[in-house]
């Protein structure tokens, strides 16, 4: 697998099926996040994050997502979002929380944009002090 550098490395080695659902969520969490949060690629992947990790999503056609089929949406906070509703699953990982997409259509906006909210209220409690993160 190569290095994926950048967004037009990804989409270009992407099912058109995953190209779709990774736009449509990326396009959800850029709108969500507040300024001080950025994106990058990480683990082939795009990862975005603030004072630390808030999500990433991972397609299928990329190794080492632990997913065969579909997109996975991950919290990397997960276990510590308040999520009443059950909207996430949480596998082996004690910490990303996550849901799966197979398709376009089962993305629901609002309960992605909740949990967005309490994701970066999350990682503003998380405090940077001199160049170290710790819980404030």
């Amino acid at each position: 697998m190569m290095k994926i550098r950048n967004l037009v490395e990804l989409f270009s080695i992407l099912p058109e099926d995953e190209r779709i659902i990774v736009d449509v969520l990326r396009q959800i969490i850029v709108a969500a996040l507040p300024e001080y949060c950025k994106e990058k690629i990480s683990y082939n992947v795009p990862f975005f994050f603030g004072n630390k990790g808030i999500c990433i999503i991972w397609p299928s056609a990329i190794p080492r997502g632990g997913i065969k089929k579909g997109v996975l949406l991950g919290f990397w906070y997960g276990n510590k979002l308040n999520d009443p509703d059950g909207f996430l699953s949480h596998g082996t990982n004690k910490q990303i929380f996550y849901k799966i997409y197979q398709t376009p259509e089962e993305i629901d906006e609002k309960p992605i944009e909740k949990l967005l909210k309490e994701a970066i209220r999350l990682d503003r409690t998380f405090k940077k002090v001199s160049g170290k993160l710790v819980k404030g």
